[in-house]
């Protein structure tokens, strides 16, 4: 089979056995690239680009999973994702983050591509804090979409990046043979061949292209879910990027201030007011109850920022907090009452439970006949929940990819 038949094949495969990578991969035109640049395989968020030697020793299965890594780093917004942190370790999450979920899909990796076990499951931004040892780690491909090592402090190094003329920008001439479009056009035969390695990406670009593969993401997942083809943790992953990203303080803030009692008084005024009845806004104080998952997936400090945040709108819509901890059963010294003038704090450290049970908390409520007007549980969401949804609002401040049944769940980013 030719090199030309193998890719059509494998991306006809891909749309007919795995119709969302599919339609992805179908979003990228693909390129022969000069060899001297392009190892393996690369994308700048617009091109597929290969190194033809290198995909003429691929199996089909392989080839699949190199066309749609490289979509996957498009739909997933990885380009413009990066913000302040070293380029060569975020491309080394980005590809911890991907390459799982693919082999979960069915396909077989190429030789090299990074898979550990640890970080299965967990997004790039996750990931990124713990790779101590990502300079030993190389991506088996090049990601071109980012700048240069001088640039917003990332290092130069990918899979590509290895070879001769892999850290540089093109070169005058290479521009010059891109055209006026915008999109990588291959070079003619010059010894080599092959299109030139592209520029980085404009911010204008990033934003424009971010925008444009969520569009193309959500609409490759409905396709999927129409034919029953999507699952998994990729379908998980997929709901969660889609998911509204406002900063989750701002909503915390937004669900708060929105439950606060606040109403008219049109009781008479003292004659010395005058003798008009103007209505004057009262507000009452509420009572919020706070609950903590304790079962390890949280740890004291994301508590205390949590907590903090709660104190800080507190005391602007005068609540009263009842402070529970939970894990599979309530902590025994608990609850803990804060008035509107008093700091809320953690009272003190929490250990990490044997299990997660959400059941405690709605339990005690009813025991004790409070219908609060908010209930604030900050957890991970992977527990037991009640099967009925209580009369009071509830909102869930969920720490991973976890869902919840009922009640508003926001994302703490």
């Amino acid at each position: 089979m030719d090199l030309e038949t193998k890719l059509s094949a494998a991306r006809t495969k891909l749309i007919l056995d795995k119709p969302f990578l599919g339609a992805l991969v179908l979003r990228l035109p693909m390129v022969a690239a000069d060899p001297r640049w392009c190892k393996t395989t690369a994308t700048d968020a617009r091109t597929f680009y290969y190194n033809a030697d290198y995909m003429d020793a691929l199996t089909l299965d392989q080839t699949q999973f190199a066309l749609a890594h490289e979509a996957l780093h498009c739909a997933l917004s990885h380009f413009a994702r990066r913000q302040h942190r070293d380029r060569h370790r975020w491309d080394v999450a980005c590809d911890l983050a991907i390459n799982p979920l693919l082999v979960e899909e069915g396909l077989t990796p190429v030789q090299d591509a990074l898979l550990l076990d640890e970080y299965k499951g967990m997004t790039a931004e996750e990931i990124y804090p713990c790779l101590d040892e990502a300079e030993s780690m190389q991506p088996h491909d090049d990601h071109v979409y980012d700048h240069d090592s001088g640039d917003q402090g990332g290092k130069a190094g990918s899979g590509g990046d290895k070879g001769e003329g892999g850290g540089g920008k093109a070169t005058h001439e290479d521009r010059d043979d891109k055209g006026g479009g915008g999109k990588p056009k291959p070079r003619q035969q010059d010894g080599q061949g092959g299109a030139p390695r592209p520029e980085p990406l404009s911010h204008e670009e990033r934003e424009r292209l971010s925008v444009q593969w969520r569009q193309r993401m959500a609409g490759a997942a409905q396709q999927a879910l129409q034919a029953g083809k999507m699952g998994g943790a990729l379908a998980r992953l997929i709901d969660h990027l889609l998911q509204p990203q406002l900063p989750w303080r701002m909503l915390l803030a937004r669900y708060m201030t929105a439950t606060a009692r606040d109403d008219y008084n049109y009781s008479r005024p003292s004659r010395r007011e005058g003798d008009a009845i103007f209505p004057s806004l009262r507000s009452s104080e509420i009572d919020i109850v706070v609950a903590l998952d304790t079962s390890g997936s949280v740890n004291d400090k994301e508590m205390g920022e949590f907590l903090a945040e709660i104190d800080a709108i507190k005391g602007q819509v005068r609540a009263r907090v009842t402070l529970h901890a939970c894990d599979a059963q309530l902590a025994d010294d608990g609850p803990w009452s804060f008035e509107p003038w008093e700091e809320f704090k953690l009272p003190r450290a929490f250990t990490g439970g044997g299990g997660t049970s959400f059941l405690p908390v709605f339990d005690w409520l009813e025991r004790e006949g409070r219908r609060p007007d908010l209930l604030v549980y900050f957890t991970d969401a992977d527990g037991a929940f009640p099967k009925q949804e209580p009369t009071f609002p509830v909102i869930w401040l969920v720490k991973g990819k976890g869902r919840v049944p009922w009640g508003q769940r926001i994302q703490l980013n």
